[in-house]
């Protein structure tokens, strides 16, 4: 088992992480407050964008492929190099979803 670094830029916090532990579950653990809601994938309500580093997260099915390199779905990403993420940041497909959303309720 090797252990990483994992900082939250912007909070000042930094926890260690296993490669075999998720993000969100460290997180929990160590009672920093993470956002999160279905803790399968799926929501988008735990992503990260990655700054620096590298994780594995195939089970991260909201994510594009393209995605996947640059945000970490805390839920599922464990990490494979120390990290430095940035949370509360969202892919853009979220986004992009959000804005013909509210387009759509203008309408």
């Amino acid at each position: 088992m090797t252990e990483y670094t994992v900082e939250f830029v912007g909070t000042g916090d930094t926890i260690t992480v296993s490669d075999k532990q998720t993000i969100l579950r460290a997180c929990i653990d160590a009672g920093i407050a993470q956002e999160y809601s279905c803790r399968v994938g799926m929501c988008l309500a735990c992503s990260a964008e990655i700054l620096e580093g590298e994780v594995t997260q195939p089970a991260a099915h909201a994510l594009t492929d393209e995605e996947k390199t640059s945000y970490a779905l805390t839920c599922m990403a464990r990490p494979q190099s120390d990290l430095k993420l940035d949370r509360g940041s969202y892919p853009p497909s979220i986004e992009a979803d959000a804005t013909a959303a509210d387009a759509a309720a203008d309408d």
